[in-house]
């Protein structure tokens, strides 16, 4: 890859970052706090949380397997999604590259930054061309978006083409990974000691059941870290949100049984929707959720709201036209959507 420096905007590679309070006295232990202009009462919500979240990245190194110095946490996913475009892509001049169909927050964090966009259809397989990526790359573009699993498709992509892409690729790479949990392959997090333009994505949200705390996770090497930390907003990650996540990487036991307990059953909910009359393929799978391709895909969706039951409509997105995005709920969930679509046919 090229030097960080190169790769990095002009403003942001000189960026003094904001001192917060917390930061000055690093290291040291204190008792009284009279720096930061807080309210003395109320504890504990009266002190700023922990800017850069060394306790828990501790922890969370010791369940991804991954140093703290490599640990980026973010306010979801959607902020390590957001902060490669305001580190890396001078807006109006530089672009980013993509497969498609895929996440599509992807595009919007292009658009909100004035960074041209440049999806790359999948095969009929929803696999990847390594060259097809590296062809549609000029000299302006920063960043390659892969997301494995997919979303909405389900399946990981080709590991082979993604680490040609990385070895070829002069700028960043970013995998993202939030349904890795859910996939046997190895996760590409323990592969970015090898790669320096690598940056992977993961989240709390899917596997870990803590959506609502809004925690999500990049992996890179200390250089890319380093920037991030110096521009993101001092304390991004809340108090409440630490907290909640410190408690639940206590727990990774839970997780494995959740894990185990989906992927039984998408096996279930997936041969079941084979036998339906409404189904002409389903698609494979490495992840909680299955893309399926139905007769009327607007029709049984609006069908099952009036059922009150919500599933994803992906018919408008590239390559899945007349396709359902099903989450693997609970059994009782699972059997209500099939209950309703064993009845679709019979209004």
């Amino acid at each position: 890859m090229k030097e960080l420096s190169s790769l990095l905007r002009p403003n942001i590679l000189s960026l003094a970052p904001y001192s917060s309070a917390r930061n000055e006295y690093s290291g040291k232990v204190a008792r009284v706090f009279l720096d930061a202009n807080e309210n003395p009462y109320n504890k504990p919500f009266n002190r700023y949380p922990d800017p850069l979240q060394v306790e828990l990245k501790e922890a969370i190194s010791k369940v991804k397997g991954v140093p703290a110095g490599n640990i980026f946490l973010g306010n979801g996913s959607d902020e390590a999604i957001d902060l490669p475009y305001r580190c890396f892509c001078r807006p109006g001049i530089d672009n980013v590259v993509a497969i498609e169909p895929t996440y599509g927050m992807y595009k919007v964090c292009a658009d909100i930054n004035d960074v041209e966009y440049r999806p790359v259809l999948l095969d009929e397989h929803f696999q990847i061309s390594a060259e097809a990526l590296l062809e549609a790359c000029d000299d302006n573009t920063k960043i390659i978006w892969i997301c494995s699993p997919n979303n909405p498709t389900g399946n990981n992509i080709n590991r082979e083409a993604i680490l040609k892409v990385i070895e070829q690729f002069q700028g960043i790479v970013i995998v993202d990974e939030a349904y890795s949990d859910f996939s046997r392959e190895t996760p590409m997090r323990l592969a970015i000691t090898r790669y320096p333009n690598l940056i992977v994505l993961n989240t709390l949200s899917k596997a870990w059941g803590c959506a609502a705390i809004r925690l999500g996770m990049a992996f890179a090497s200390e250089e890319i870290i380093e920037v991030f930390n110096k521009v993101k907003y001092p304390y991004n990650i809340n108090i409440l949100t630490q907290n909640q996540a410190l408690e639940a990487v206590k727990d990774p036991f839970s997780v494995d049984r959740w894990v185990k307990t989906l992927l039984e059953e998408r096996e279930r909910l997936m041969a079941a929707f084979k036998m339906l009359p409404i189904t002409k393929i389903v698609y494979p799978s490495d992840a909680n959720f299955f893309l399926v391709k139905v007769t009327d895909a607007q029709n049984i969706y609006d069908y099952l709201v009036d059922e009150g039951i919500i599933v994803r409509n992906r018919t408008r997105v590239s390559l899945c036209q007349n396709c359902l995005r099903i989450t693997i709920g609970t059994k009782t969930e699972n059997a209500e959507l099939l209950g309703a679509l064993r009845s679709y046919g019979l209004r």
